[in-house]
This record gives structure tokens, C-alpha cells and sequence, in this order.
């Protein structure tokens, strides 16, 4: 849930518990609310009466009168403080738990690599803080004769490298397709009919709460390129200044000619 979403649910949950509280206490008849003066207690009152109590403020302009109307105020204290333990554990929560912004390359590709091919993906992080000890795991489903139906079953896909100390940019997974590899021999038109699909998983720790966090993604046989390589993303600087990346080349890939394939 972002953080838009989050104070938009306090804050409704604020206002309607309130509602039903002065629409209760208003339900308790015309003696249930004291106030000063010799009138009933308007709706609006009774909604600014129900604000006090769920916030345990209490001028006390106003005070109810009977069992019904204190029984109100027992239930709306307690859960005026069950509502406020319960947004101030989820703030907390959100607040101390880091989450990984790694951006995937939209489609993945299959391009040669050390006299073979090799399915790749590049992923970079969006963040100002290092992921430390990133590793990848990479699974390949697809659909198999099994009896009377077809079933699904997962391979590991043995990478390059399948972790990384540092991880501040970007990072190219490689996967070789040799002879060991469950990709060798397919085509495109293979992993369609075998309703294909490559599952990625990453972890790492966040090097600011020094915490667990969780990546993944997957592509299916229309997200994968084949003979295609990734477009350099990073930027050189003049003057000998730092080296960056650029996110938004991220995506960004190239058909291969017929003299790169060779």
C-alpha cells in the first residue's frame, strides 16, 4: 500500500467511526447528551461529542447521561485506543521496513555469449543506498506431458554469477544455455506451447537497516528477445567524475545483425 493509500484509510477510518458513534449516540434519544442549555444535542454535537471522547480530550461542555450513552463512551474509548495502537504499529511498521526499488528490463533476451547463447536480464537499483550480498535465483516453468495432463514443473537456471557483493547500479544476469541448461534446443515456438514462464527471485540485505529485503519478476515467452543485447546504460563523466547509469535506458535493446550473430 503506498503512502497516499495509508493516511487515506486513517483518515476514513477516523471520520466514519466517529459518524457511526454521533449517529449512535443521537439513536440514545434526547436526554443521552448533557450540554449546556436546555436542548437536545444536534447531530454535529454529537459528532465533535464522539471526536472528544475517541481522542480521550473531554472539555466537558458536554457529558452523556444514562447507561446507554456511557455504555457508548466505554466501547468508542477502547476503541478509540485499539484505533490509534493499531495506526501508530502500522506507521511504525512502514517506517522500519526496507524495501528493495530494483527495476527489471522490461523483456529479457537470448543473445550469443562465449560461442553459445544465453538468456539475460538487467536489473538496476533506484535507490540512493547499496544492496549488499544480492543474490539471484532464477527458475524455468513450463507445462509437461504427466499422465492423462499436462503438469508444470521447475528447473534452476545455473547463472554466471548468482550473487554480487556490492549491487549501487546495475547488474546483467546471464544465464548460459549449454548442453546442461533446460533452455538448450528450444525456440520461441517451444516455450508458447509449453506455456513457459522464468521466475526470478532476489535477495539482499539493505545497507541502511541492515534488514532482509525481497525482489522478484518473471517473463513469459512474449516478454523474451531473441538475438537482441542490452544498450549500454552507463555514463561516462568528464573530468574523471563518477560513474552513473541511466534508468531509463534500462529497457532499452538492440536487434543484433546477421555479422554480430556470427
Amino acid at each position: 500500500m503506498s503512502w497516499r493509500g495509508y493516511f487515506g484509510l486513517v483518515i476514513a477510518a477516523y471520520l466514519v467511526v466517529n459518524t457511526f458513534f454521533a449517529a449512535a449516540y443521537t439513536l440514545c434519544g434526547p436526554g443521552a447528551l448533557e450540554i449546556a442549555g436546555p436542548r437536545m444535542a444536534t447531530f454535529a454535537e454529537a459528532y465533535f461529542f464522539s471526536v472528544q471522547t475517541l481522542a480521550t480530550i473531554g472539555y466537558g461542555r458536554i457529558a452523556p447521561v444514562g447507561m446507554a450513552a456511557n455504555l457508548l463512551v466505554t466501547l468508542e474509548s477502547l476503541v478509540g485506543l485499539l484505533g490509534l495502537a493499531l495506526a501508530t504499529g502500522l506507521l511504525f511498521a512502514r517506517f522500519s521496513r526496507p524495501i528493495a526499488d530494483i527495476v527489471f528490463s522490461r523483456d529479457a533476451i537470448v543473445a550469443p555469449y562465449r560461442g553459445i547463447r544465453a538468456f539475460e536480464f538487467r536489473i538496476a537499483n533506484r535507490r540512493n543506498n547499496q544492496v549488499l550480498e544480492l543474490a539471484a535465483q532464477v527458475l524455468f516453468s513450463r507445462l509437461e506431458p504427466g499422465g492423462s495432463k499436462r503438469v508444470r514443473r521447475f528447473y534452476d537456471l545455473s547463472l554466471e554469477r548468482h550473487k554480487v557483493v556490492f549491487f549501487p547500479l546495475s547488474w546483467t544476469v546471464v544465464h548460459p544455455i549449454d548442453k546442461a541448461s533446460p533452455l538448450y534446443g528450444l525456440t520461441p515456438k517451444d516455450l508458447h506451447e509449453a506455456d513457459a514462464e522464468i521466475l526470478i527471485l532476489l535477495t539482499g540485505i539493505d545497507e541502511a537497516f541492515a534488514q532482509t529485503v525481497l525482489a522478484r519478476s518473471s517473463y513469459k515467452p512474449d516478454e523474451i528477445v531473441w538475438n537482441a543485447k542490452f544498450v549500454d546504460v552507463f555514463q561516462r563523466r568528464r573530468n574523471g567524475g563518477s560513474l552513473a547509469i541511466d534508468v531509463g535506458k534500462i529497457h532499452s535493446i538492440e536487434r543484433l545483425s546477421s555479422k554480430e550473430m556470427s
